[in-house]
């Protein structure tokens, strides 16, 4: 029942009328702290429609941005949940940079943890949203860029290889 579940979403995702809204989930669990990339799905949108290019990077821009303000939320709500805090190197850092930190928002593996730890550490939220979204945002412009310029032969053969 699950894997006809999946499927069934996964088919409604892949539609080309909802790959607006496809981007927009993707990119808003991909922030969280699940492990998924929304850069296959920003970029095959793209890929299948270059006119849309702008739309399919703001929108998971702001999906990416969401993800990492419901990580901020979880780290916010974790401290409340904490009586003693940890000291460790990546707090301190945070403490002393504060809300720019978030520009790292991006990146892979933790930038995910390090909008948890900005709510943890109750970094001020709108200048913490502010950064995240400026750091996802060239993001997404400089990986669907490069991609963009991977001629499609190579796509294709990738997709034989696999398919």
């Amino acid at each position: 029942m699950i894997e006809s579940a999946i499927a069934w979403l996964l088919h409604l995702l892949a539609a080309p009328e909802v790959g607006l809204t496809s981007v927009f989930i993707i990119s808003l669990i991909s922030a969280t702290l699940v492990p998924l990339g929304s850069e296959p799905a920003v970029f095959a949108v793209v890929k299948a429609n270059p006119a849309m290019f702008w739309s399919v990077i703001a929108v998971a821009t702001i999906g990416n941005t969401l993800g990492g303000a419901v990580d901020y939320w979880m780290g916010y709500q974790a401290k409340q949940s904490f009586a003693k805090e940890r000291k460790s190197r990546w707090f301190h850092w945070l403490e002393r940079y504060g809300a720019k930190t978030m520009l790292l928002a991006w990146l892979p593996g933790i930038g995910d943890p390090l909008c948890t730890l900005g709510g943890w550490l109750k970094l001020p939220f709108w200048p913490s949203i502010a950064y995240m979204a400026v750091g996802k945002l060239l993001r997404y412009l400089t990986m669907t860029s490069l991609l963009l310029y991977v001629p499609d032969g190579v796509w294709h053969r990738i997709g034989q290889m696999l398919g």
